[in-house]
């Protein structure tokens, strides 16, 4: 392919989550003429629905019609639950902004290319800064009876309020951007819905547009909505040194096609976006990237439980916000309750009660039994009123490490396969004991998606990795600066990039590894 006279863009990113939105203000604060292609929609507080029952303007599922923020894939070994939209994950991650413990930074393929701790210190700061990092400042029933866990099992100085990306102000009272000088937008105090992960209606959640992307746009970055790029090829010479040309179609109605030229390319659509584009651009267009492509996939070793009491005169579990309270369990675990807000059941239609056991027929059973044993306990979970004010969310975490591989399939779009450490599971006995010691208090049995509890498999809303670091292309597909092996000027900057697991919410982690890539690139000069 013959070189261009001149590019559209300095660089291109592929995606606006996490990596995609710092990526984008901090090359336009260089000087560089930026695009971002995102392949969800715009949205704003209107366009947001009540509850998650409202599937049209919540679920993303294109071959259903459905055009929401929030996506499940399901894949052989893990659920996996992201976020699309201009935002990315910000529109429908519960906020929750911690840094790893030392482990995450000192293991894993990127361990021994830089001291990480100390290196993205100042960059975990900007990036609190950046999102409005506050501390819940109010507890609600939900982080009551953590807190009550927490003491029946000699805890509860692990017991603590979460850093979250919220503001709180006055609730319901709009005030003039509090975070940049007035060069943000206006913001509006936190109300305690319970609703951040079926989209902030009250201009409360500092999502990413409201911050990085509100203001890049300012700086002249172009975002491009409801376009997803299915071709990336170098222009020129074979290392990309002389650009390269993204072709893109329409994401939603009619499938037109585009294409636009750049210098460099940031791929920054998450795991379930930028790992297959890559496998399948290796096969295509790019066939100098890494074999480890899709390699050291952790699913951040989690466990999604959901507790529903079934008190006559129940507590409100929904007031809060996402995520308010967190409880160390282990020197490498922690349990969160998560709660959604009123009216917001559609999970229960795809959960049955959680049975652990590592046989598939045991667990089955399991299930049958407990029909039997507790018939009526059961049924008036599965048909309680008032469910999202009656349900806690139990999600756990752990630092210990496992990988999968995420290739291709024949059949379907993606398969995984397993690859280091045990096979990720969604019945962790920690987890197990735990969510029955808190059943215990709220008058509830836990329940878990079908899928994790009749294949063993689990749930994450932090799949990481696929597009690891390494010294060299033979450990992983990109360096410690973030720039992919074979290529010049092209980049990965998302939850992919992440290379050891690190047993936390990982949002901010992405955002400060990616200040840290950015501050590596050099102001344009001409």
């Amino acid at each position: 392919m013959e070189k261009m006279a001149q590019l559209d863009f300095d660089y291109v990113i592929i995606g606006s989550g996490f990596g995609g939105s710092v990526s984008a203000l901090r090359l336009s604060e260089k000087g560089y003429k930026v695009l971002v292609i995102e392949k969800g929609k715009w949205f704003t507080g209107k366009d947001f629905p009540k509850t998650n029952w409202n599937l049209k303007k919540w679920l993303w599922q294109p071959n259903m019609k459905l055009f929401g923020f929030f996506k499940m894939t399901f894949l052989n070994h893990v659920t996996v639950l992201s976020g699309v939209g201009v935002g990315g994950g910000s529109l429908t991650y519960a906020n929750t902004l911690p840094i790893p413990k030392t482990y995450f930074f000192t293991s894993g393929s990127w361990a021994t290319l830089n001291n990480w701790e100390e290196a993205l210190k100042p960059h975990y700061e900007t990036a609190y800064k950046m999102l409005g990092a506050a501390t819940n400042p109010s507890f609600f029933e939900a982080d009551e009876s953590l807190r009550k866990l927490a003491k029946d099992i000699g805890k509860e100085a692990a017991f603590e309020a979460t850093n979250v990306a919220v503001y709180f102000g006055e609730a319901g009272r709009t005030v003039e951007d509090p975070y940049f000088g007035g060069k943000g937008p206006d913001r509006t105090g936190c109300v305690f819905c319970g609703a951040c992960m079926t989209g902030c209606r009250y201009n409360a959640k500092n999502t990413l547009d409201k911050n990085y992307l509100y203001l890049a746009q300012q700086m002249g970055v172009k975002i491009l909505a409801e376009k997803e790029v299915v071709d990336v090829a170098v222009l020129g010479s074979k290392n990309g040194s002389d650009g390269y040309k993204i072709e893109f179609i329409s994401s939603i109605g009619k499938k037109e096609k585009g294409s636009v030229t750049t210098k460099g390319v940031i791929f920054s659509g998450g795991v379930v976006g930028t790992v297959p584009l890559l496998l399948k651009l290796k096969k295509k267009s790019l066939p100098n990237l890494s074999d480890m492509v899709g390699c050291a996939i952790r699913t951040n070793n989690e466990s999604l439980m959901l507790v529903t009491s079934i008190n006559k005169n129940f507590k409100d579990f929904s007031k809060g916000i996402a995520i308010g309270s967190i409880l160390q369990t282990s020197e490498n675990s922690h349990l969160e309750p998560v709660r959604y807000g009123v009216g917001s059941a559609f999970f229960r239609t795809m959960t049955i009660p959680v049975i652990f056991s590592k046989y598939a027929l045991l667990r089955l059973l399991g299930v049958l039994f407990l029909f039997i044993k507790f018939p009526l306990k059961l049924l008036k979970t599965i048909f309680a009123k008032n469910y999202a004010k009656r349900t806690s969310v139990l999600l756990f975490m752990q630092s210990v490490d496992s990988t999968i591989r995420l290739k291709l399939g024949k059949f379907t779009k993606m398969k995984t396969v397993p690859e280091n450490g045990p096979k990720p599971s969604g019945i962790i006995p920690e987890a197990f004991v735990l969510s029955k010691k808190y059943g215990k208090l709220v008058n509830g049995i836990p329940f878990g998606n079908f899928v994790d509890v009749l294949l063993g498999t689990p749930t994450t809303a932090h799949i990481l990795g696929g597009a690891v670091m390494g010294k060299n292309n033979f450990e992983g597909v990109i360096d410690k600066n973030n720039r992919v092996f074979g290529y010049k000027n092209m980049l990965v900057c998302d939850g992919s990039m992440i290379s050891a697991n690190p047993g936390v919410n990982p949002s901010l982690t992405i955002t400060a590894i990616t200040e840290l890539a950015m501050c590596k690139i050099e102001a344009k000069t001409s």
